[in-house]
């Protein structure tokens, strides 16, 4: 497997992100725009870690072209579906640890908009070492048999298949055809995946999927060691203490890195190890998916593997 892997990202909601501060130094309103969503944080991590990267979604509407714009000019390949989506989040935070937000939905895909994605992503995803998968948060109205297809496209094609996915979107995938799966405890409990937050509750829920045919099963604990379960058993992934500058974005950070690590071929624990870091590193910066290939992959050694049996 190559060292600079190709990433396919599917975005199915990608958004316009403007994030409004104060300059410390002038006193006065500072405001940065990016494009962001769960799939672009995801495909800007894996460019930092050095991946080729294409994005698929929908990329509709004045916010959807600028968005995109902004995505090609961070090195990534955007192959856009140019109906539907075009959401757009803005966030003051100029008045303490409590932001104002605004939220713009993004356009539902039309049947038409569905299957020129549907398309587009698994054309790129063929081309790629690894797809990642990652779902949706405001709306966008995509049918829970869309992943669920797409995966199965892919991974019969023999191309390896991530998921950082939750709720009915997860649930409906078929086990087998994903090498790794990545959830939040905070997910697996409100999903009622897990009776609680417990390391043998998340052991157990995680196992059952194993059980059922998905390779690898990481679950993302916050500041707690990261879990990882396989047929072959359980792992904690404890990274060193890191101070948080802000905390959002760890969980895509570390699906990304976990991607990354798949598509150049490492094991599993490794890829783990490599998304664990960039995770912990993430929270420790301004910008979401944001990172040093070099700091990350010497961090990653860091990163302790405990056998839980």
């Amino acid at each position: 497997m190559p060292s600079t892997p190709r990433v396919c990202v599917i975005a199915p909601e990608p958004l316009l992100t403007i994030e409004i501060e104060t300059d410390p130094v002038r006193d006065a309103p500072e405001v940065h725009v990016h494009p962001g969503g769960q799939g672009l944080w995801v495909a800007t991590m894996a460019r930092s870690l050095g991946a080729e990267v294409v994005v698929c979604g929908a990329f509709g509407g004045e916010t959807g072209e600028i968005a995109a714009h902004l995505a090609r000019t961070r090195e990534l390949e955007v192959r856009p579906t140019r109906r539907g989506g075009g959401g757009a989040l803005v966030r003051d935070r100029r008045h303490g640890d409590d932001p104002h937000h605004v939220v713009m939905p993004s356009v539902p895909l039309d049947r038409h908009a569905l299957d020129d994605l549907y398309g587009t992503s698994l054309v790129a995803a063929l081309e790629a070492d690894v797809c990642v998968l990652t779902g949706t948060q405001h709306g966008v109205g995509l049918p829970q048999d869309y992943l669920t297809r797409l995966a199965r496209d892919v991974a019969a094609s023999g191309t390896p298949v991530v998921a950082d996915l939750s709720g009915g979107l997860a649930a409906a995938i078929d086990r087998a055809t994903l090498s790794v799966l990545k959830m939040s405890h905070e997910e697996m409990v409100d999903d009622d995946l897990a009776d609680a937050d417990s390391v043998p509750a998340l052991r157990a829920a995680a196992g059952r999927w194993v059980a059922d045919g998905l390779d690898a099963f990481v679950v993302s604990r916050a500041d707690e060691p990261t879990l990882l379960v396989t047929a072959d058993g359980t792992a904690a992934l404890t990274t060193p203490p890191v101070s948080t500058v802000d905390h959002r974005g760890a969980g895509d950070s570390m699906t990304a890195g976990v991607a990354v690590g798949v598509g150049r071929g490492l094991p599993v624990v490794d890829a783990v190890r490599l998304g664990a870091a960039a995770g912990a590193l993430n929270v420790a910066r301004h910008g979401l998916g944001t990172g040093s290939r070099a700091e990350i992959e010497s961090f990653a050694e860091r990163v302790t593997v405990d056998d839980l049996g």
